[in-house]
């Protein structure tokens, strides 16, 4: 297929000379929830300081994917798993691995926002809390650093006290997402994370999204394909548990290599 495919602008980071460093890959993983086989033979690159997008129609395995890749699946009975995911270098699935510690080098934002019953200061060491002992005059400057790159500071900092549950639905998505960067994390996952969202608390999310690129490996799964072509570098097509193709965004949404990519993403089907 040549041209633009119709409805889709993908508009991407400028073109690298040199392809941005792997930080995940995962060879052949496949995973099972009883009997039944979610995932089959997943191989895919991750890079760093990039949006990698994970697109397909529901039930077809993203999710689960993405929950693999910080261990939150293994943790339902009957599941099981194989292949390797490496982060930098190391292989997290693993069954001795530290489990506790994945998850602080990669955070996981969810579909629905979930601040705590806390005030908006607390809801953001929440994490720190757990994994260290910090003064206040440290967890001060964290708590500023967090919102700020989560573009929430100047909307809360004069009522840091006021409970996160209190904040609009887009300002509780942004505290989660300073939660989440509090604890220095290397990867971001996001699971839906506008799916819930009005359209303006929607853009304001994509723009945060960008800007944390600069910072972070991101993965989000998403079902807006317009999302998708907007903010990621590369993105990836699931249908019925395999991946069906891989790319840089730009060519994905412009000339897809496989027929089946075609036509999800011009909507004959899915």
């Amino acid at each position: 297929m040549s041209g633009q495919t119709a409805g889709f602008s993908a508009t991407v980071s400028p073109t690298q000379t040199t392809p941005a460093p792997v930080r995940l890959r995962a060879k052949d993983v496949c995973f099972w929830y009883g009997q039944k086989q979610i995932l089959h033979n997943i191989n895919m690159e991750m890079r760093v300081k990039e949006i990698t997008a994970l697109i397909g129609p529901s039930g077809c395995g993203k999710t689960t994917f993405l929950r693999m890749v910080n261990r939150m699946c293994d943790t339902v009975d009957g599941s099981r798993f194989e292949g390797n995911i490496d982060l930098d270098g190391d292989n997290i699935l693993n069954k001795w691995l530290d489990v506790v510690a994945l998850r602080r080098k990669v955070g996981m934002v969810f579909q629905k926002p979930n601040a705590f019953p806390k005030s908006i200061y607390d809801n953001v060491c929440y994490g720190v809390r757990l994994y260290e002992r910090k003064s206040k005059a440290d967890l001060d400057v964290i708590v500023e650093k967090s919102l700020r790159r989560a573009a929430l500071w100047e909307e809360v900092k004069d009522d840091l006290r006021k409970p996160g549950t209190a904040l609009s639905g887009g300002q509780q998505q942004r505290l989660c997402i300073a939660r989440t960067l509090a604890v220095e994390p290397d990867t971001i996952l996001m699971d839906e994370p506008t799916s819930a969202l009005d359209p303006i608390a929607t853009g304001k999310i994509e723009e945060l999204m960008v800007s944390l690129a600069d910072y972070y490996t991101i993965v989000i799964v998403t079902h807006n394909m317009q999302q998708a072509a907007r903010i990621s570098d590369r993105t990836a097509f699931f249908f019925l548990g395999k991946l069906i193709e891989t790319g840089e965004t730009d060519q994905i949404f412009t000339s897809p290599r496989v027929k089946q990519t075609e036509e999800y993403i011009t909507g004959r089907f899915g």
